[in-house]
């Protein structure tokens, strides 16, 4: 009998050959942030994964698929986290009707936009259940990650930060 060739055949392999490596070599859930700063987080993603959400100020969100921890935890693992920052919220917004009032408040959005890259250690996860990664953005452009099934807040989580953390006036270089 002749291997069919048609596009859903190969989708459904190729489902099937991923699956089964993940099952047997890795542990995928999706990917969660918290923002403690007063920017939006306007897209991130770790290691190329997107965590699909706009995440405002001193929020959580995320929801995207998938990171795939493995299933051992070695020393010096890392995640490459990529994001963008924006103005949260903008209480300027001219309408659609003056097309250069609208193109230059958009410009002015645009100029507020920053992108950021980070590559952070990945916290031993050895002997507990690993539930997909939550990113934390700190000021400063810093992070924070943890593989933790518990929801941050409860006492079981690891990292203790507040979601409301003061900005500093600078931030070191």
């Amino acid at each position: 009998m002749p291997i069919p060739t048609d596009g859903r055949y190969r989708l459904a392999l190729l489902g099937a050959l991923v699956g089964a490596l993940l099952v047997q070599n890795a542990h995928a859930s999706t990917l969660e942030a918290i923002n403690h700063t007063h920017w939006a987080i306007n897209r991130f993603s770790v290691d190329g994964r997107s965590g699909i959400d706009i995440i405002g100020p001193y929020q959580g969100g995320g929801g995207g698929c998938c990171y795939v921890a493995p299933s051992r935890w070695q020393p010096g693992m890392t995640v490459r986290v990529d994001w963008e920052t924006g103005v949260a919220y903008s209480f300027d917004f001219p309408g659609y009707e003056d097309r250069q009032k609208y193109l230059a408040w958009i410009e002015k959005l645009d100029a507020q936009k920053r992108k950021h890259s980070k590559v952070v250690f990945v916290p031993d996860y050895s002997g507990q259940k690993v539930c997909g990664l939550t990113v934390h953005f700190l000021p400063c452009d810093e992070l924070q990650v943890t593989t933790s099934c518990y929801a941050y807040g409860r006492p079981e989580y690891p990292i203790k930060t507040p979601l409301h953390l003061p900005e500093p006036k600078s931030c070191p270089k």
